[in-house]
C-alpha cells in the first residue's frame, strides 16, 4: 500500500476525510470493517480513524505503529483521548476547526526521502571564520546523494542563496515564512523554496530587515518541516543560538587557527556546554593555517573532525554564481566530505 488508510462507518466524516486527502493529492484505501482494518494496519504509510470505530479498535489491541491519527466532529472527550492513546495515535483531531492541520499533516503521507533528515549546524568559531561557505559547501555535497535545504538562519552573515548562486531563483523566502503558524507540510516547503537540483534554500530576502529574525515558534516548524521532507538539513548558525544547536544532530564549529580566532571558539564551546547542549554532538572545522590542530582541539575542548587549508579561486568561483564547491576534489571538497561521513556515522550509530 503506497496511501493512506481511513477507518470509518461515518458517510460525513468520510466524506470530508475524502476532501482532505484529496486536497493533500492522495488517493486513500477505506474500509468500515476492522478485521479489514487490522490486516492493513501495519502496511499502510498512515491512518485516520473516524471517532467512531476508535474504541472498537482499541478493544482489538492493533501492534503499536507511528503515523496514527484520529479524526472526529466536535470536541473530543476524555473517552476518545483515552483510546486513542491505547491504539497510539500521534494526533487527535477535531473536525472541522482541525481541517486545515490534518490536511498540512497529510501531504507528508507518501513523501518520504529516507526517512527524518539529519540536521546539521555550521556556526563560526569567532567572526569570518567561513561558517556560510562550509554550510554552503555541505549543502551543494549532500545534494549529490538527495534532497537537501541549507538554511540561513543567521541575519547578518553574507546571505547562503548569495553563496550559492540562487539569489535570482523563485522561491518563499523568510519574509514569507516568519508569520508561519500551525503546521507545515514538509512537501509544501520543499517545492516552494528556491531550489537548484536536489538542492534548496531558505534564505532572506534583499529588502527584508535582517535584523529581526522569525518568530521562534515559525522557526522550530520551518526546522521540522525541512527534516521530514529532506534527507540533509544544513543550518548557517548565529553566534550565541543555543536553542537553535540543541535542534540539530550535529554541530560544526568553524574555526581560524590564530590566537584570537581559537580563543572566541573556546568561548562559545563553553557558552554551550553553561546552557546544556550535548558537545559530545560537536566537533571542529579549523580552516586555514596557524595553530597546530590538536592544540586547536585541546583549547576549545571540541574533536578536530578536519583541517582545511584555504582553497584558491573560492571567491571567484563565489562571484561567478557557482557557489563554493565547484569538484569533489580540494581542500573544500575533502573537509564537507569529512563531515558527512561523521553524520553517517553517527547516524547509523543513532
Amino acid at each position: 500500500m503506497t496511501g493512506l488508510l481511513l477507518i470509518t462507518t461515518d458517510d460525513l466524516l468520510l466524506d470530508e476525510l475524502l476532501r482532505l486527502a484529496a486536497a493533500a493529492g492522495l488517493t486513500p484505501e477505506v474500509t468500515d470493517d476492522l478485521s479489514t482494518a487490522m490486516r492493513a494496519w501495519s502496511r499502510a504509510p498512515a491512518v485516520v480513524v473516524g471517532a467512531d470505530l476508535l474504541a472498537g479498535l482499541a478493544r482489538m489491541g492493533p501492534p503499536r505503529r507511528r503515523a496514527v491519527h484520529v479524526a472526529g466532529w466536535g470536541a473530543a472527550g476524555e473517552s476518545l483521548f483515552r483510546d486513542a492513546l491505547a491504539v497510539g495515535a500521534e494526533h487527535v483531531v477535531e473536525l472541522p476547526e482541525g481541517a486545515s492541520w490534518l490536511t498540512a499533516l497529510l501531504t507528508d503521507v507518501g513523501d518520504d526521502p529516507g526517512g527524518r533528515g539529519l540536521t546539521v549546524g555550521v556556526v563560526g568559531g569567532s567572526g569570518g571564520a567561513g561558517a556560510t561557505t562550509l554550510a554552503c559547501a555541505l549543502g551543494q555535497a549532500a545534494a549529490l546523494t538527495g534532497p537537501t535545504v541549507v538554511i540561513d538562519l543567521d541575519p547578518l552573515g553574507p546571505g547562503v542563496d548569495r553563496v550559492l548562486g540562487m539569489e535570482e531563483q523563485p522561491g518563499v523566502r523568510w519574509a514569507e515564512l516568519a508569520a508561519t503558524s500551525g503546521r507545515l507540510g514538509s512537501r509544501s516547503l520543499r517545492e516552494a523554496l528556491p531550489r537548484r537540483g536536489h538542492l534548496g534554500v531558505l534564505a532572506w530576502s534583499g529588502g527584508q530587515v535582517r535584523s529581526a529574525p522569525p518568530d521562534p515558534g515559525a522557526v522550530r516548524e520551518v526546522l521540522a518541516a525541512a527534516a521530514r521532507g529532506h534527507q540533509r538539513v544544513v543550518l548557517d548558525l548565529p553566534r550565541g543560538e543555543s536553542e537553535l544547536m540543541s535542534r540539530c544532530d550535529e554541530v560544526v564549529v568553524v574555526v581560524a587557527p590564530t590566537i584570537t580566532g581559537v580563543a572566541s571558539a573556546a568561548r562559545l564551546v563553553d557558552g554551550l556546554v553553561a546552557d546544556g547542549i550535548d558537545t559530545g554532538r560537536a566537533g571542529l572545522v579549523v580552516r586555514g593555517s596557524g595553530v597546530d590542530p590538536d592544540a586547536v582541539a585541546r583549547a576549545v575542548g571540541l574533536p578536530v573532525l578536519t583541517a582545511m587549508p584555504d582553497q584558491r579561486a573560492l571567491g571567484e568561483a563565489i562571484d561567478l554564481g557557482l557557489g563554493p564547491l565547484r569538484s569533489r576534489r580540494g581542500p573544500l571538497a575533502r573537509a564537507t566530505a569529512a563531515v558527512l561521513d561523521r553524520c553517517r556515522v553517527q547516524a547509523m550509530a543513532a
